[in-house]
């Protein structure tokens, strides 16, 4: 008799038999023996039924008899076989038959037993027990495994749960500290330890500027005689050569990168120096058996790296691990560029704050000069000395203030993108002369020594002529500010594979190394005395950068560092000059014809300035104080010329350009836009409202002639 393992408390369900017959009466004897084995007895009148029955469930065994009509017993048996399941259930085949063809038969079918009837109860009742006591064993060792196939998934969703549970608790405590600093090293430094051992025994956070150089590197590894468990230092690079070849690799794919196998001396790692004076060795209580380096990335740019390191027995990063620091190295990415632009901001704050004090010390430099000169023309004495003496201070620092609204202005159209350059075909000497006479002044005030090496042969350049000349005078001013007095500068012009070259070198300052790559930064200036002394915005050389840039061409710097000097390195593109039309010779001097101006301005001190400066010319000028004056008096004055300023009360000078436009005596006007507002936008409502011409306080007085005299006066009808 089969038995149940000991200790075993199990019950078991009875099994089913099946018994397959065609005659009731042989179904009720095989009911009546089978019945003391308390198990469930199922009946099938035929093939068909019993195939049925299979179908439907599992049987400990079954007795079949051979001679049935329609499908025998070997048929029945034979399709029972076919099905996976029912493939081995025990068959005993019941036959009156004693014949070895039909036995052999039965055996080939896979019958476990033939008997023939009529039978002997007990040993009918014997066999039967075998097969289901066979089976009931059987089911018990199955429902076992099943219970301890839960059992393991059970554990297993629940080390998996605790996992999670660790794992979530680990990036909240990690996210935490990421949003706790501002300052990357911090940052790195916190996360490493922070890091360690929940990630491995060994992990590191590098750094890397826009270059991406290892700058500085956060490392963290355990240590169990310490009351922490673990230790830091804050180095340079690690010095190790299969792991820094590794951080080079991921920091110029982008892409992780694992390393296996001892990946250092067993006394510890190699690092250098933050001082960068040579390497040390880092002893280490084990030996990092395997390395996995996952990129730290901020929108797009690699911005470090992090280095998590295995020791001894474990030799490989499960899946999980390796998906834990995929997750951590991405908020750390996030973490470090959003650092990154914090610092920006707040360098970008600091240089926009110092620009606005020096824009107030510069806009009171000339400022104060002319206030000067006014109280001297105050103070009445002779004329004859003071008013030319005035008039050349208030003239000298009113273009003064002019080169600084100018370069402004120019820093806000470049910018934006809104830069008009006009093209031509220009001689790169004629505009080296042009800037060399420009800076001449400061040059000579300064005491330098000025040397100007031209190209061999002449170069022409495809740009505008007035703004290369303002790239080169400013690189000139720059060198003259910023060298001490009795400084040499040079500029020498050469050709180099169809560039045109500009080199200006002078002896002065030079520029400490960290300041090279920012130099043409909007509003970044060298933190010095002389600096602060010679004055400037910081905007000189954004718009050195923006305009070369903007004619095909680039820029450059280098210095060999404090006190070494500085040189500026300027390449346009060389054209080949197309040949030029000889400009038609002048009659003689133009001749100005009288004009009748409208001078339309709130401003009382503008107004009056420019009428007297525009009769000066012998025109005839007349002045509306606003727009329902100017409509009022333009049909009695009948202007040539209508100068009108655009923020003016109660109608802006828009509108009255539109409503003069819409009379008889305004069709024929030419209208100008005088305003403050130099903006690219502004010009174009300007010539939308009706304007001719465009023009920026402070007007230029030769311009604003220019404008005037363009207008042809039209005899008057009689």
């Amino acid at each position: 008799m089969i038995t149940l393992p000991a200790g075993s408390d199990h019950r078991l369900a009875p099994a089913a038999i099946l018994v397959v017959d065609d005659r009731p009466d042989k179904i009720l004897v095989f009911r009546s023996v089978l019945e003391e084995l308390g198990q469930e007895v199922v009946a099938a009148s035929s093939g068909e039924d019993a195939l049925k029955q299979v179908l439907e469930r599992d049987f400990a065994v079954i007795l079949l008899d051979v001679n049935m009509p329609g499908m025998d017993g070997f048929e029945t048996a034979t399709m029972i076989r076919k099905r996976k399941r029912s493939a081995h259930t025990p068959i005993i085949f019941m036959t009156a038959y004693s014949d070895e063809m039909h036995a052999a038969q039965a055996y080939s079918l896979g019958a476990v037993d033939f008997i023939l009837t009529p039978f002997a109860p007990e040993v009918l009742r014997a066999k039967v027990r075998v097969f289901v006591e066979l089976h009931q064993l059987t089911e018990h060792i199955r429902q076992q495994s099943d219970q301890r196939i839960a059992l393991a998934r059970e554990q297993a969703a629940r080390t998996a749960a605790e996992d999670a549970v660790r794992r979530s608790a680990f990036l909240a405590e990690g996210g935490r500290l990421l949003t706790s600093t501002l300052d990357a090293e911090a940052l790195a430094r916190d996360l490493t330890g922070f890091s360690v051992p929940f990630l491995g025994l060994f992990c590191a956070i590098a750094l890397v500027d826009e270059h991406q150089r290892v700058t500085r590197t956060e490392l963290a590894w355990s240590d169990p005689e310490t009351s922490t468990g673990r230790r830091a230092l804050s180095v340079r690079r690690i010095g190790e050569p299969a792991i820094a070849s590794a951080i080079e690799r991921a920091v110029t794919t982008g892409r992780r990168e694992v390393i296996e196998g001892p990946l250092s001396d067993p006394a510890g790692v190699r690092v250098e120096r933050l001082e960068a004076t040579g390497e040390e060795q880092i002893p280490l209580a084990f030996r990092p058996q395997s390395m996995s380096i996952h990129p730290l990335v901020g929108r797009g740019r690699t911005l470090g790296v992090l280095v998590v390191a295995l020791a001894p027995p474990r030799e490989r990063f499960t899946p999980t691990e390796m998906a834990l620091g995929e997750e951590l190295a991405g908020r750390v990415g996030i973490a470090l560029d959003n650092a990154r632009l914090y610092l920006q901001v707040r360098d970008n704050d600091r240089r926009k704050d110092e620009f606005l004090a020096m824009l107030a010390h510069e806009l009171r430099s000339p400022l104060a000069p002319i206030r000067n000169a006014i109280e001297v023309l105050r103070m009445g004495g002779s004329a004859e000395t003071r008013l030319p003496w005035a008039r050349d201070v208030i003239d000298r620092q009113s273009r003064q203030l002019m080169r600084i609204v100018d370069d402004l202005l120019d820093v806000s159209r470049i910018t934006s993108g809104k830069i008009q350059l006009k093209t031509e075909d220009i001689d790169l000497g004629t505009v080296l002369a042009s800037a060399v006479e420009t800076s001449r002044p400061l040059i000579e005030e300064r005491r330098h020594e000025l040397t100007v090496t031209p190209p061999a042969r002449p170069l022409h350049v495809r740009g505008d002529f007035a703004r290369i000349a303002q790239v080169l005078a400013n690189l000139l001013n720059n060198a003259a500010k910023y060298t001490p007095p009795g400084g040499s500068i040079s500029i020498i012009v050469s050709e180099d594979q169809r560039h045109a070259v500009i080199r200006v070198k002078d002896t002065g300052l030079g520029i400490p190394a960290p300041m090279l790559d920012g130099i043409f930064d909007l509003f970044t200036q060298l933190d010095t005395t002389l600096d602060r002394a010679q004055g400037g915005l910081g905007i000189g050389l954004t718009l050195v950068k923006r305009l070369v840039e903007a004619q095909g061409g680039k820029v450059e710097a280098a210095s060999g560092g404090p006190n070494q000097g500085s040189e500026f390195t300027v390449r346009l593109p060389v054209v080949i000059p197309a040949a030029r039309a000889q400009a038609p010779a002048r009659d003689g001097a133009r001749r100005v014809v009288a004009q009748r101006v409208m001078i339309v301005e709130d401003h009382p001190d503008t107004a009056a300035t420019l009428q007297t400066l525009i009769s000066l010319d012998g025109h005839e000028v007349e002045l509306a104080r606003d727009g329902f004056a100017a409509l009022d008096l333009a049909p009695k004055f009948r202007p040539d010329v209508a100068l009108v300023d655009i923020g003016l009360p109660g109608m802006d000078g828009f509108e009255i350009a539109r409503r003069l436009r819409q009379l008889e005596c305004g069709r024929r006007c030419l209208l100008v836009a005088v305003t403050g507002y130099g903006q690219e936008r502004d010009r174009r409502l300007a010539l939308e409202a009706g304007f001719d011409h465009h023009l920026v306080k402070p007007v230029n007085v030769q311009v604003l002639a220019d404008v005037i005299a363009s207008r042809q006066r039209e005899p008057e009808t009689q």
